[in-house]
């Protein structure tokens, strides 16, 4: 495992034991080329912003709305909670998710979203009778510095169906952490 600060070619990234991050992963065509350019000439925390509201917009084919892909995604989310790492938030979006979790036991935070992509793409791929790539390359992460940004980011994640105008409270939104007791 690399710890500390390191690079995997166009952000900085820190993975340590136990450091709580906020980690976003998004279905392969919830970006279209099309929609993205001039993203480049952003400053990084506009491009942050425009790719957040891009992704809200619900692009692609959405297939993390059908409840049963959502519930794919969401159990494997939860599947190691406690054992590869500490899950503090998720939230699975029509065309993305959201995580915040700490890595535990030794599992560096690439290895962790590496083993929920591949799962759960290899799943859905069975269970909609098709093939060919589920997610996009990689995934965003950032680390959270402090209690205050921790509840931002549960907020954050949590409240993110509502902003996108999917449901009127977070826990009306049935795959995330806001209402644990409808995927059960």
């Amino acid at each position: 495992m690399r710890r500390g600060w390191h690079s995997r070619g166009y952000l900085p990234h820190r993975d340590d034991e136990g450091l709580v991050q906020h980690v976003v992963f998004r279905l392969a065509d919830s970006l279209p080329a099309h929609v993205t350019e001039g993203l480049a000439l952003l400053a990084k925390a506009e491009q942050r912003k425009r790719v957040d509201a891009l992704l809200d917009r619900g692009l692609g084919e959405r297939i993390l709305e059908k409840p049963e892909v959502a519930f794919i995604v969401s159990s494997a989310l939860r599947h190691f909670d406690g054992e590869r790492n500490r899950l503090h938030a998720w939230c699975v979006m029509p065309n993305h998710v959201h995580a915040m979790i700490a890595p535990v036991g030794g599992q560096p935070l690439g290895a962790i979203v590496k083993s929920w992509k591949i799962f759960t793409a290899r799943r859905i791929n069975r269970l909609l009778d098709r093939d060919g790539p589920v997610w996009a390359p990689d995934y965003f992460d950032r680390f959270v510095r402090d209690d205050n940004h921790a509840a931002a980011t549960f907020d954050y994640i949590e409240a993110n169906p509502v902003a996108a105008g999917l449901c009127p409270s977070p826990a009306d939104w049935p795959f995330s952490s806001a209402s644990r007791e409808r995927c059960t």
